[in-house]
């Protein structure tokens, strides 16, 4: 289940994954939801697993309705619609102690005044991506110019780096990273391969376990106070990682015959006290 691509190309990784996989005998098929016209209530299951690589609403709404009919798909529904949900997953990884940038939720930015005293903010669509809809607010009279906010949005604490996303990418317990800067357009372009320490990796592997994926990406900015984790992706686009398709093929064909699994998240531990 894969997404309309930008530029409108196939994705060599994909392409290398679909081959890999026939070749171990699979049969392999791709739709676009957005290219496609289905009854809500004929859909039904006609594939051994689903890889969910689309990041939309209409994808990922189709995905659930496969999920609830008893399909199998890679990444879990569950996991995807969690992942896709920014303000879930800020609360999630904190409460976990995964590093990454306090957040609030409100539709009236003025009532972030204080807060925008202290620390420039970044605002975000709760279940954007791809950096589309991103404001950064740098003191508390821009709030005003922002208004009553129509959709639900997620307001980030701005974490200073170096300039460049440390954007990392796992597949089951291998972890890849690179960097590149960010921009509007950054996404369509590779990074810079670069090396993984002790510690990212062990903040990337917590994140999976934490969110209940294998094939995963998350934004990474490496603050003053260390790495730290300000977006998570299901299924992305691996571009810069080196020789990646065999390993992405040998896991959904090992998560096909059931060798892998992943766990479901589960409810976030409750804290007791306040949290700063």
């Amino acid at each position: 289940m894969v997404v309309r691509r930008v530029p409108p190309v196939p994705s060599p990784v994909l392409r290398q994954v679909y081959a890999l996989l026939e070749s171990k005998g699979f049969t392999v098929t791709d739709s676009t939801a957005e290219e496609t016209l289905a009854r809500c209530d004929t859909v039904a299951i006609d594939a051994d697993l689903y890889v969910l690589k689309s990041h939309t609403e209409l994808a990922l709404s189709i995905a659930g309705v496969l999920h609830h009919q008893g399909a199998r798909l890679l990444n879990p529904y569950p996991s995807c619609s969690l992942a896709q949900n920014k303000i879930v997953v800020s609360g999630r990884l904190r409460a976990a102690g995964v590093p990454s940038p306090r957040s609030w939720v409100t539709g009236d930015p003025l009532l972030l005044a204080e807060v925008a005293a202290s620390t420039p903010l970044i605002f975000k669509p709760y279940c954007g991506h791809r950096g589309a809809g991103i404001r950064v607010v740098h003191r508390p009279a821009q709030l005003a110019e922002i208004g009553r906010l129509q959709s639900a949005t997620i307001v980030q604490e701005y974490v200073p780096g170096d300039g460049e996303d440390l954007k990392v990418y796992v597949v089951g317990e291998h972890v890849f990273a690179v960097r590149k800067p960010f921009s509007a357009t950054s996404f369509t372009r590779p990074g810079r391969p670069c090396p993984v320490t002790c510690e990212v990796r062990d903040i990337a592997l917590r994140t999976g376990q934490v969110l209940g994926l294998g094939l995963y990406g998350l934004d990474m900015i490496e603050s003053p106070d260390g790495p730290m984790v300000v977006d998570v992706n299901y299924f992305p686009g691996y571009k810069g990682v080196a020789d990646i398709a065999p390993r992405i093929a040998s896991y959904v064909a090992e998560y096909a015959h059931g060798h892998r699994q992943l766990v479901a998240p589960q409810p976030a531990p409750q804290r007791v006290g306040p949290v700063v």
